[in-house]
């Protein structure tokens, strides 16, 4: 990860849960509803939430697997996570909180069920080399579950496009002071692959037996899932 974008996460960081709340109208707890329900966690399973930001996809992951169950969030930004134990405590769940980058675990393989990252694979310097490390620490048949932007078409996309070029940086900009951060953003999610593109690079990191995507409103984020080879 460049350090200009660690520093960067690192300055959004306070006002991180209020722009994304703000930006997305909320509809961001209905995305880590589908995340949850498509990474097929149950109770007592271990998780791994990668680029776990101020830990809500963990504290979601952990509800899911219960008290029998472990969740361990990381981030290559320790400052994005500064908020994260306090807000699991709050809630009553035990989730641990480390920093790692996604493209080198540094945990044994097969040592999860779920690996997830959310919104985190664009900004990483090898989106191939981050799946294979993700699936690397999960056992085989279990999921590696990736939220991220698309770039919906149509007359929706020609919206979305005004809204994500004008409305998010100018928002964005007003309740972080960091307008640049939110460029930066959207350009990152409007050239990243998405929809069969994505699928092109997890078949390219050769550890899934099967990947698949599924869109979300209208194609603005997709859900991609890839069983890990035996």
């Amino acid at each position: 990860m460049s350090e200009h974008v660690r520093a960067m996460f690192a300055e959004i960081a306070p006002k991180y849960d209020v722009a994304n709340t703000v930006l997305s109208f909320g509809i961001h707890h209905f995305w880590r509803k589908k995340v949850i329900k498509l990474s097929n966690a149950q109770a007592g399973m271990s998780v791994l939430d990668c680029a776990t930001g101020t830990g809500d996809l963990a504290i979601a992951f952990k509800k899911a697997v219960g008290a029998s169950g472990s969740v361990l969030g990381t981030d290559f930004c320790a400052e994005m996570m500064e908020m994260a134990p306090a807000k699991s405590r709050a809630e009553g769940l035990d989730i641990r909180f480390e920093v790692a980058d996604a493209m080198d675990l540094p945990y044994a393989a097969d040592s999860f069920d779920v690996a997830s990252i959310s919104f985190g694979i664009r900004n990483v310097d090898a989106p191939v080399q981050a799946l294979r490390s993700m699936a690397r620490v999960v056992r085989a048949g279990g999921k590696v579950v990736v939220l991220e932007f698309g770039q919906p078409h149509g007359v929706f996309g020609v919206l979305y496009r005004f809204y994500s070029n004008i409305v998010i940086p100018f928002v964005g900009g007003i309740l972080t002071g960091k307008r640049d951060a939110y460029n930066y953003l959207n350009r990152t999610a409007a050239v990243f692959p998405s929809g069969n593109e994505f699928l092109s690079l997890m078949r390219e990191a050769k550890v899934f037996s099967e990947c698949i995507a599924i869109p979300l409103t209208f194609g603005v984020a997709y859900v991609y899932v890839g069983t890990v080879k035996s």
